[in-house]
């Protein structure tokens, strides 16, 4: 193994560690490190894709062995998502006969998402208490239209994961908290990782279908990623929550104003 390679397991073994110690992180921080590494922004996306829905299966059978999993809202979500998906790959694929242009627009989507996720991942407890508070008040919706809010909510993560590969994790939790908020929370993330992985297949496999993909790269990623999020969620609450958030959210702070501006 070259020192590229053992680079890219070093990285997923670093991002696997983080997510394991926060739940969030993933492809906020996978894709700019393979920027960083000098990948096509449009290869980083899609393999990055294809290393989420990888990892985030093992997820989904651990929430289904202790039902912390609403399948009908992943429904939902996913009726939003998988079109929004097919919708922006098709938009990729017309843009893809210029390659720089391509690009361009992925960088700065990806500038853009990595601000919101950073806002979403350091006001994440704000957010959350103020829903709670709320909940009780006399905006309660009716099914037809929070199934509908549902589908919306899953059409703009569609769209934004399938362009940057981001936006599933912190974006979609907080949005599900907001629409849910009597949904215990282990059953709001068991329902995100559960619709997270058959969003990031589709968008993953579309982008595979228009040449975005690294097989070996993502053989790699996931050399690092498996153990590293083993052991990062054997030691997840030995560091304060209220230390490792506000600094990953700094550090995509300054990754998302760099890609954007």
């Amino acid at each position: 193994m070259d020192f590229g390679n053992l680079g890219f397991v070093v990285a997923g073994l670093v991002v696997g560690f983080v997510v394991g110690m926060t739940g969030v992180g993933g492809g906020s921080l996978m894709t700019p490190i393979l920027l960083w590494f000098g990948i096509n922004p449009a290869t980083a996306v899609g393999t990055d894709l294809l290393y989420a829905a990888i990892t985030k299966s093992g997820g989904v059978l651990v929430h289904q062995k202790n039902r912390n999993i609403d399948w009908k809202i992943t429904g939902w979500l996913t009726l939003g998502s998988v079109p929004a998906v097919a919708l922006t790959l098709v938009f990729l694929k017309y843009l893809n006969t210029d390659p720089q242009a391509t690009n361009a627009i992925i960088k700065q989507a990806l500038g853009v998402v990595l601000l919101l996720t950073a806002l979403a991942i350091f006001f994440k407890r704000q957010l959350l208490a103020f829903a709670q508070k709320h909940a009780g008040d006399d905006y309660h919706l009716s099914n037809r239209n929070l199934n509908l809010l549902t589908i919306v909510t899953g059409a703009i993560l569609g769209a934004m994961v399938a362009l940057t590969s981001i936006g599933a994790g912190a974006l979609g939790t907080v949005a599900l908290f907001i629409l849910y908020p009597f949904l215990a929370t282990k059953r709001l993330v068991g329902t995100e990782i559960a619709h997270a992985v058959p969003l990031t297949l589709v968008a993953g496999l579309g982008h595979a279908s228009m040449g975005n993909m690294d097989w070996h790269l993502l053989g790699f990623l996931l050399m690092g990623s498996l153990p590293g999020i083993y052991v990062g969620s054997h030691l997840s609450g030995r560091i304060s929550d209220g230390v490792l958030r506000p600094c990953l959210a700094v550090m995509l702070v300054f990754i998302g104003y760099k890609l954007a501006f």
